[in-house]
């Protein structure tokens, strides 16, 4: 399942994810971007749904075109059903190297700074957006 805009809401992809699995034997797997500030909330009620597996970044490279942060999501589902055994003081350590890679290509960033929830309004698909 593909969000590219950001646009596809918790509740919706909690009955998307169950109907689907509920109905046919697949594996899932979501992809969301975190433009319009859904996506934790999203991955999450599709997690809880049953989906098999969502995407993450780093947090020191995720959020505004690109997806929700690993570790928030980690820290979410720790000691839950969902926990991913993952290390989060490791993750840290990814986290601060890519800090500073980020640095060195800042002149390259897109200009949104945190939420874009014009795209809720409009249903800009994903892919137009860096075209705009």
């Amino acid at each position: 399942i593909k969000d590219m805009s950001g646009i596809l809401t918790p509740m919706a992809a909690y009955e998307l994810v169950s109907e689907i699995k509920k109905r046919f034997e697949v594996r899932l797997h979501l992809h969301c971007h975190a433009t319009t500030g859904m996506a934790e909330m999203t991955l999450l009620k599709a997690i809880e749904a049953g989906v098999d597996g969502v995407d993450t970044a780093i947090s020191s490279m995720s959020a505004t075109y690109g997806h929700p942060a690993t570790e928030a999501l980690v820290a979410t589902l720790a000691g839950t059903e969902h926990d991913t055994g993952l290390d989060i003081l490791k993750l840290e350590n990814i986290a601060a190297y890519f800090r500073e890679v980020r640095k060195k290509y800042h002149a390259f960033e897109g200009q949104l700074k945190g939420y874009d929830s014009r795209i809720l309004v409009a249903q800009v698909p994903g892919g137009m957006l860096t075209n705009l």
